[in-house]
């Protein structure tokens, strides 16, 4: 049987303890990490949230005890009371906050016993990620785990505190909301009193917290949790957390700013870093055509070059029927690193770049002198003259271009081969944090599916003022009074100004495709709500989980959230989703597909 915690109560934590503790009686508890038996000694590593304790056992001070030391093994979960001590001078062990000192055991109380664990409980484990996350109660007790969710707790409250010093209200908004089949797919929950009716899961209180604008609720924050019912994407989380803002009476500048006041707050106060304010602030267009990207790393150089009015009438097909179709011909000089790439691994790029749609991607090198191209004995020598000057091509210099009929494809292969050739040659450093703002995003994409203009946001984002008469004549030019804030290629979050004159609402959704019937039946509360005095408002919402993903440098967004899933949308250590009771979809009045139903 167990040993109990009765009349023993903890004093300290284990990393708590220092040299000034020496001679003081303390009780520590905690899991058994590595256990060395000498014999006569016994040492333990005992080990709880904030670190590592050595525990000492000495036969000759009490055998009784030593010989209960003798049963421990790897987690273990004990209680020790014992006097601190300092380490003989060859005995210490720097790397250790508590590696000055030892408790010697007087008393062992060993409260459970434990299995083998399938991994060790280890700091950076190389153990399959799914093999930890099935067993996510043991990967939780790792060091760097607890490190990411002990931060986490930190930045939570680091953000009320700020928030609530600039003035805002945390307002709690429902989890059971009205369907907007708008965006991703909501996940849906049936009403048992409201047989054939359904809640839908916020994809985020969007609406909610607009009309706490028109309540008069002026500034309101919320970290929240959100779902969406996604297509199965690398990194995304089915439910997710957001840091929700909205403010009334504001312009954009005044959204920015409060937004770099957090973010200066934060990460001076959870890592010590400064933060640079104000940050720099690009046009869509502009990091679209300099990056390729719109959240562009901003880390390291290499920029996108426009070839396109160069190369209209050439010879070559590849670039002259990719501008014929209305597409673009764009490259990226990659200085000083020609030498850096051998044939092969360029060669291999186009493997690379088909991953983002592109069919190819061209190149001209020269190493010593000595050049070497796939495309410019096509051109003339006028022709290539004029892309070296306007890419600035010198010896050791590496271009690579890509041309295609579609622009958005251009983009984006040049913009992830911007970064994956910068990640080869080892120009990211991890130790930056690069903030860029994006603004006047369009307010619009084109849908080839629906064959409908689309909000590039959502459908509440205000159009540019100077762009309101184009809403039916030009949708596509229409700039939105939006922003993101991207962080080290990243997107952290994004916002915009809203809507708040009805018939501006009503235009917007009929930019949308939207008929009169079907906006009043999706959105109805919100129009009718717009009859009373709405303020101008805007606001913005952070991924919370990429946010301190970034802020720890995980590599997932799993390394930073408690209990997640895995890219399938199932919690592998739960086992769900999974069936349930027959009685319980009868209550529901569902029936399953394929499932006979009564007449």
């Amino acid at each position: 049987m167990a040993d109990t915690m009765q009349g023993l109560k903890r004093t300290h934590y284990c990393a708590a303890l220092r040299d000034t503790d020496a001679g003081a009686e303390v009780t520590v508890c905690g899991w058994v990490g590595t256990v060395r038996n000498l014999g006569a000694l016994i040492f333990i590593e005992l080990r709880d949230r904030t670190g590592l304790l050595q525990v000492v056992f000495d036969e000759g001070a009490d055998k009784m005890l030593h010989d209960k030391a003798e049963r421990l093994r790897g987690e273990y979960v004990v209680a020790v009371r014992g006097e601190v001590r300092r380490r003989s001078e060859e005995t210490v062990n720097p790397a250790q906050p508590t590696g000055m000192i030892e408790v010697r055991a007087a008393e062992l109380r060993i409260l459970s016993a434990a299995e083998t664990p399938p991994f060790e409980i280890e700091e950076n484990s190389r153990t399959n990620e799914k093999v930890r996350l099935k067993y996510r109660y043991l990967d939780l007790r790792r060091p760097d785990m607890q490190r990411n969710i002990m931060l986490r707790h930190k930045v939570a409250k680091l953000t009320r505190d700020y928030f609530d010093s600039q003035g805002f209200l945390e307002i709690e908004t429902p989890m059971l909301i009205k369907s907007s089949p708008e965006g991703a797919r909501d996940y849906i929950v049936p009403s048992r009193v409201h047989p054939g009716s359904f809640y839908a899961l916020p994809q985020a209180p969007q609406q909610y917290k607009q009309l706490l604008m028109l309540s008069g609720y002026d500034r309101y924050m919320q970290i929240v949790r959100c779902f969406r019912d996604e297509d199965l994407r690398a990194d995304r989380q089915p439910e997710f957390t957001q840091i929700d803002l909205e403010m009334s009476f504001v312009d954009q500048d005044d959204v920015i700013a409060v937004n770099e006041g957090y973010l200066k707050y934060i990460f001076k106060e959870a890592l010590g870093v400064e933060v640079e304010t104000p940050i720099q602030r690009l046009p869509y267009q502009e990091a679209m055509d300099r990056f390729g990207s719109d959240k562009p790393d901003m880390r390291f150089g290499f920029e996108l070059c426009d070839l396109s009015d160069l190369l209209t009438n050439c010879e070559f097909k590849v670039f002259s029927g990719a501008l014929a179709a209305g597409g673009s011909v764009r490259g990226i000089n990659f200085a000083g690193c020609a030498d850096k790439f051998p044939r092969r691994e360029i060669d291999g790029l186009l493997d690379f770049v088909k991953i983002y749609r592109a069919k190819g991607v061209a190149f001209l090198r020269s190493v010593n002198g000595e050049e070497t191209s796939s495309f410019t004995k096509f051109l003339s020598d006028e022709e290539v003259r004029a892309v070296k000057e306007r890419m600035g091509y010198r010896d050791g210099d590496l271009l690579l271009i890509i041309a295609d009929s579609n622009k958005s494809v251009v983009y984006d292969a040049l913009g992830a081969l911007r970064c994956e050739l910068a990640a080869r040659l080892g120009m990211v450093d991890d130790s930056v944090y690069k903030f860029v703002w994006i603004t006047d995003f369009p307010l619009f994409e084109y849908d080839e599916q629906a064959r409908r203009y689309t909000a590039k946001h959502h459908p509440f984002t205000a159009p540019a003022d100077e762009d309101v008469a184009l809403l039916e004549s030009a949708p596509e030019k229409v700039r939105a009074k939006a922003y993101d804030i991207v962080l080290n290629g990243t997107e952290l979050g994004g916002g915009s100004l809203r809507i708040y004159d009805r018939e501006l609402q009503s235009r917007m959704f009929k930019a949308l495709g939207f008929t009169e019937e079907r906006a009043e039946e999706q959105f109805g509360f919100l129009l009718s709500a717009f009859r009373y005095g709405v303020p101008p408002h805007g606001g913005l919402a952070y991924g919370f989980d990429r946010l301190l993903m970034l802020m720890t440098k995980s590599q997932s967004i799993r390394d930073v959230i408690a209990f997640p899933k895995v890219q399938n949308a199932s919690d592998l250590m739960a086992e769900c989703p999974a069936p349930v009771e027959q009685v319980q979809l009868d209550e529901l009045g569902i029936a399953l597909a394929g499932e006979e139903i009564d007449g």
